[in-house]
């Protein structure tokens, strides 16, 4: 059976959980000839707004791993600030992959003397890795009250502003980086001006979550924040949540937000996981997870199915972090290393 034919047999009920345990692990034996284990168990290590895409692909994977294999895989489901989940990894969380919100919390797998990963995780898979992306929109109260339409209403009046810790959430770092851009672009800008934007911005910042989803209840449930700088795919969640009690603005330059996944070479092959890991995010790429990932606001990296879902996505200019900030692996240091510049932003 092919990953579309379960896909379209697939019970809705399944979709509720994907958590599960198991004590056996897969084997590399497979190799030599041996019966692999009846079950094996993955960690999937992933960011705040994933849990209800994974919720629905894992049992989906799970069947298309049955049907495949005979072998019955339990998917473990750890969600949290990218950044926490990152340093949680290096810190001997045991995660099979990581789905994480941006690369530089992939490549800070091998900092500290730990080698994870290979370096060249992002060649692995199809668009460095990006199986979908993302950006970076506003979410208001129903009516829009303070009028907000793009980056520059942000700082005007008493707006009051809703966003994540930069330090521990990596859709922080992509609100940062694309207020950035905005106020680099317009007439006269600079990266000065750039700076006293953004430094104006997290002024009117009342409290900063640790992860995106803390933030979203935050404005969403505890009413704090006129506005809150959201990924796309949370935002429009959060909305279906609201029954209609809020609304997305989309401004008219935003960031390209690519998070990648990728296995944790060193956690799967010491578990025996790797062939059902890899299988795991390469299935990610298919057409009918494709459709998944757009069904909950994600933008697929497929062209055929963006073009079915062209509709759902509406047209904006949108910078990329690799020609505005020089890759993350500038971008990081520059910006979020203690005493970078959100340091020097925060502290004033």
């Amino acid at each position: 059976m092919n990953f579309k034919s379960f896909w379209l047999t697939l019970p809705l009920a399944l979709a509720i959980s994907a958590c599960g345990q198991s004590s056996s692990q897969a084997s590399a034996s497979n190799t030599a000839g041996t019966k692999p284990p009846a079950k094996v168990s993955i960690l999937n290590v992933s960011y705040d707004p994933t849990r209800e895409l994974y919720q629905e692909y894992n049992p989906i994977f799970q069947q298309y791993w049955r049907e495949k294999t005979g072998q019955e895989v339990s998917i473990r489901q750890s969600n949290g600030g990218s950044g926490k989940q990152s340093l949680a990894v290096m810190n001997g969380l045991k995660a099979d992959v990581v789905t994480l919100a941006l690369a530089g919390d992939i490549d800070a797998l091998n900092k500290g003397g730990k080698t994870l990963i290979n370096p060249d995780w992002q060649q692995a898979l199809p668009d460095n890795s990006t199986p979908y992306t993302s950006t970076i929109v506003f979410l208001v109260r129903k009516g829009n009250p303070k009028n907000i339409r793009d980056w520059g209403d942000l700082v005007q009046g008493d707006v009051q502003v809703i966003t994540p810790n930069p330090k521990t959430s990596g859709g922080a770092r992509w609100n940062f980086l694309a207020a950035w851009a905005y106020a680099k672009h317009r007439p006269g800008g600079s990266d000065e001006t750039a700076k006293q934007f953004v430094g104006e911005l997290y002024r009117r910042v009342p409290v900063m979550d640790a992860g995106a989803r803390a933030a979203t209840i935050t404005f969403s449930q505890r009413g704090l924040g006129d506005v809150l700088l959201a990924w796309e795919n949370e935002a429009y969640l959060a909305v279906k949540q609201s029954g209609g009690a809020l609304e997305i603005i989309t401004p008219s330059v935003s960031i390209l937000c690519e998070p990648p996944v990728a296995v944790v070479d060193a956690n799967a092959d010491a578990q025996g996981t790797r062939e059902v890991a890899a299988e795991y995010l390469a299935q990610l790429y298919t057409e009918d997870a494709q459709r998944l990932i757009a069904k909950h606001f994600y933008r697929p990296t497929n062209p055929k199915i963006q073009a079915e879902f062209a509709h759902q996505f509406p047209p904006l200019k949108l910078v990329t972090i690799d020609q505005e900030f020089g890759g993350w692996h500038k971008a990081q240091p520059q910006f979020f290393a203690d005493g970078g510049v959100f340091d020097q932003i925060y502290k004033k």
